[in-house]
């Protein structure tokens, strides 16, 4: 597998994680219709995943440019 492909599949599940933790905090909070203790927990926990998301997106650009 060459780095080209290994940076865009990186950033595409980068972008995909980031992606379903913001629906996923948007769609809690529309459905709880307020923000208490436990969409804050659930929050916490989807802040952790978009930053593993956007460390992949990081590895993905970085692959891309060594593959150039």
């Amino acid at each position: 597998m060459n780095l080209s492909l290994l940076g865009l599949t990186f950033t595409a599940l980068g972008e995909i994680i980031v992606a379903y933790t913001v629906i996923s905090v948007h769609h809690r909070v529309m459905k709880e219709h307020k923000i208490d203790a436990s969409v804050f927990k659930t929050m916490k926990k989807e802040q952790k995943i978009a930053f593993i998301g956007i460390i992949f997106i990081i590895i993905g650009y970085i692959f891309s440019v060594l593959s150039r």
